[in-house]
């Protein structure tokens, strides 16, 4: 078996290498690997999954056949406006990471940075009100009721 740079198995013998192959797209600050499908290459961004990646895809009117680096850049603005405003593609309300969103009360899917500022904002205020939840992250124990008497010693888990 081959590997290549990237970690993966270099089984590709048969893709036909054009000038407008890209081999590593930047798309919303991650580096997406141009040679596997366009889902699985969508997969390396944070926040989207296998699914919401297929949703966008076939939102956008693209070929779920291509590989990420045969895109051309208007169907990869084409499929990252899909996932930027899910609701007005009719994707529907649970589909979405951000269903209530508790400081604007909007429904949103989000990806990337975003996502690490929701995650960090949401932690932060369960510290401030002093909850259960916020108590546990703040003492660093685990926080969703795994046990802990022999388990998770060395372990500090920081959100």
């Amino acid at each position: 078996r081959k590997f290549d740079l990237l970690g993966f198995i270099n089984n590709m013998g048969s893709l036909v290498l054009t000038k407008e192959f890209t081999h590593i797209l930047r798309i919303s600050n991650t580096n997406v690997d141009g040679r596997r499908k366009i889902e699985n290459a969508l997969m390396a961004i944070k926040g989207i999954g296998r699914r919401y990646a297929n949703l966008c895809i076939k939102k956008a009117d693209v070929d779920l056949s291509k590989r990420a680096g045969e895109l051309s850049p208007e169907e990869i603005e084409r499929i990252m406006t899909v996932a930027n405003n899910p609701r007005q593609f009719k994707i529907p309300v649970w589909f979405l990471n951000r269903r209530k969103d508790f400081t604007t009360g909007k429904n949103s899917h989000n990806y990337s940075n975003p996502l690490d500022v929701s995650l960090r904002d949401d932690v932060e205020r369960l510290k401030k009100i002093r909850s259960h939840r916020g108590l546990r992250h703040y003492w660093g124990l685990k926080v969703r009721g795994q046990r802990t008497k022999a388990t998770g010693r060395g372990i500090v888990i920081s959100h």
